[in-house]
């Protein structure tokens, strides 16, 4: 997230500052935090883009109008709301916009979001290839998968291998380190090098900057490069253990690659004889951002509405999330009896613990 903040930063500060508008940077590795907080509280700072250090307690805004949320799913329900009720002023509610490559399904944007616009836009960036996807076991990789690598290496594209640790852990999981090694071996002529979380921030920027320089074949990562990276060249991604994956990081990750003309593939791999999930063979069939949502309410569960949990059953009496056209309908209704409810301040006054009721829930629903 740190790489995309400052990603974020350079660009708006290209834009922004030729206007006078003042644009800085807030992640863990800032230097002189506390000066900054002091200038942005002190409303010295106009847009501020970080990590969710932005959200910690000692972070304060003058007059925070516009929260933008990028990767929402990066993000808990109480973390948004703790970036929402940073107002500097307790009358207002910020403008929200909340952004995401892993789309909330219809039927929850009907209810959840009921009082947000959604925009969606559905189509590849101009020049994007669709990206193949192909499941694969561990033991098969020597035959099925090494050979179109070395194809791909020899051809000059460059090839993202993600692990699930970083180092030897509890679980046999595969590992940044050990399969750096292993790759090593295999491929002895080739640049391979490793990225994870626990380095040095300038450690990191220095690697991924060789990388998206082509001075790296294979780049071996935790899901540290899960947003924010951007290198046209890197067309493959190899996923160790898939099965230990969400569906929505698993579409994440695969947007690493295809981000050129190439055309590029995303290698799942398992490493037992059981039947893929259906998680991943869905993975596998589609690209669709959107059809996978739906998948991952099914088989996820869609969490509260008013609570904090993300996954699970929801807290509905009688309503199904499948039944899009009723929930609609419902909207609709909610909706005028609200807006009649505001229009007529004697009704207000009449029903003072419907009204509150009213409130409470309208705020938690945009805090969502």
């Amino acid at each position: 997230t740190a790489i995309l903040a400052t990603q974020h930063a350079k660009t708006l500060k290209n834009l922004l500052e030729p206007f006078g508008v003042k644009v800085e940077l807030l992640i863990g590795a800032t230097k002189k935090k506390d000066e900054l907080k002091k200038r942005i509280i002190d409303g010295k700072v106009d847009v501020i883009v970080g990590t969710h250090a932005i959200i910690t307690d000692d972070t304060k805004f003058k007059n925070l109008r516009l929260a933008i949320i990028d990767e929402q799913h990066r993000f808990g329900v109480m973390q948004r709301q703790k970036l929402l009720m940073k107002t500097g002023n307790e009358q207002f509610a910020p403008h929200f916009l909340a952004m995401t490559a892993t789309p909330i399904p219809r039927s929850l944007q009907l209810t959840i979001f009921g009082d947000l616009s959604v925009s969606t836009i559905s189509e590849l960036p101009k020049g994007r290839t669709p990206i193949k996807t192909k499941i694969m076991n561990e033991i098969s990789m020597t035959d099925d998968l090494y050979p179109t690598l070395v194809e791909k290496m020899d051809a000059g594209e460059q090839i993202y291998w993600i692990c699930k640790l970083i180092d030897e852990g509890k679980t046999e999981a595969s590992n940044v380190k050990k399969e750096t090694d292993k790759l090593k071996l295999k491929f002895p002529k080739r640049k391979i090098e490793y990225l994870h979380g626990r380095m040095k921030p300038d450690e990191k920027d220095e690697i991924m900057q060789r990388f998206k320089d082509g001075k790296i074949d294979i780049l071996v990562s935790t899901t540290v490069v899960e947003v924010g990276v951007d290198v046209p060249n890197a067309t493959q991604i190899v996923i160790m253990d898939a099965e230990n994956y969400g569906l929505a990081q698993l579409h994440q990750l695969r947007g690493r690659v295809g981000r050129g003309e190439k055309e590029s593939s995303c290698f799942l791999i398992v490493n037992d004889d059981k039947e893929p999930s259906k998680r991943l063979r869905e993975l596998e069939k589609s690209t669709d951002g959107f059809h996978l949502a739906e998948v991952d309410l099914e088989l996820r569960g869609p969490g509260e509405i008013y609570g904090q949990l993300q996954h699970g059953a929801m807290n509905l009496k009688i309503a199904s999330l499948t039944d899009t056209r009723t929930i609609e309908r419902a909207q609709k209704a909610a909706t005028k009896f609200a807006d009649t409810f505001a229009k007529n301040p004697e009704i207000m006054l009449k029903y003072k613990e419907l009204n509150t009721e009213i409130k409470k829930y309208q705020q938690l629903t945009t805090l969502n």
